[in-house]
């Protein structure tokens, strides 16, 4: 096999199957595992996928992710009230993180202006703190994925391991009792391992469409989740198993 001939055939690999590790990759390319490396390495400077942790990730499409604008106003009324419960959790002096979420970007509009640490990979909380002259704001940087303005990617994991704070306020696209939780995929869900690994307390902030629903990469156990936030119409079935699996849950009511 000519050179230019495997590195084709591992960035097809890599986008069939979403994530591939380098000892795969050298025994279907029968070479080494140092020069499977190699062209990883190159492979990942021309933007043709990503490396990971002992292989190798593709690039996702931009066309499998929600638009931000979608979710911004998607359950909007119940995603601010959430948001305004969450930020009744918030101290002065805390350390937090907020993730790309709309939800979180609700938090964000709704912070007030006092001394806090805020580490986030959304461009669009990022902007929204930046009027706001006592939160110091903390961007991870990396791989921009352009539908939900964030950063992921190996970059943004470092950035995140380097890090330690006191609550991580986050949602996911699949929220399932037996499951836990999940993202589209497996970049947003390593994104959000670290950043629940890295915090002592974890909310959740979720309306009730999440509940129920189970996406293609797995982010997190419930036993690694301390505190949920959600909406009214959320079953109370659901609610009753969360709290049987130790998950402080917050449902806020509606004021109409």
């Amino acid at each position: 096999m000519l050179v230019a001939q495997r590195w084709q055939k591992i960035v097809q690999l890599v986008n069939e199957r979403g994530s591939i590790r380098v000892t795969e990759l050298s025994a279907i390319c029968e070479v080494t595992e140092e020069t499977i490396r190699r062209d990883l390495d190159k492979l990942e400077s021309e933007g043709k996928l990503l490396r990971s942790h002992g292989g190798a990730i593709s690039i996702p499409s931009s066309q499998s992710e929600t638009p931000y604008i979608e979710r911004e106003t998607t359950n909007a009324d119940e995603k601010r009230r959430i948001a305004q419960e969450a930020v009744s959790h918030v101290n002065e002096h805390d350390r937090i993180i907020l993730d790309a979420s709309s939800t979180a970007w609700y938090m964000a509009q709704r912070l007030p202006d006092i001394s806090l640490t805020v580490l986030t990979n959304s461009i669009k909380v990022a902007v929204e703190l930046s009027t706001k002259e006592k939160i110091k704001v903390i961007s991870t940087g990396g791989l921009l994925s352009s539908h939900s303005l964030s950063y992921v990617g190996p970059l943004a994991e470092r950035s995140l391991s380097t890090y330690h704070v006191d609550k991580a306020f986050i949602s996911c696209k699949g929220l399932h009792i037996q499951r836990g939780l999940s993202e589209f995929n497996e970049l947003q869900a390593l994104i959000k391992q670290k950043m629940i690994g890295i915090a002592d307390t974890t909310y959740v902030l979720a309306d009730y469409s999440k509940f129920g629903q189970q996406s293609l990469a797995h982010v997190a156990s419930w036993e690694d989740i301390h505190h949920v936030i959600t909406d009214e119409k959320t079953d109370p079935v659901i609610i009753a198993q969360l709290t049987e699996l130790s998950v402080n849950v917050l449902q806020i009511q509606s004021t109409l």
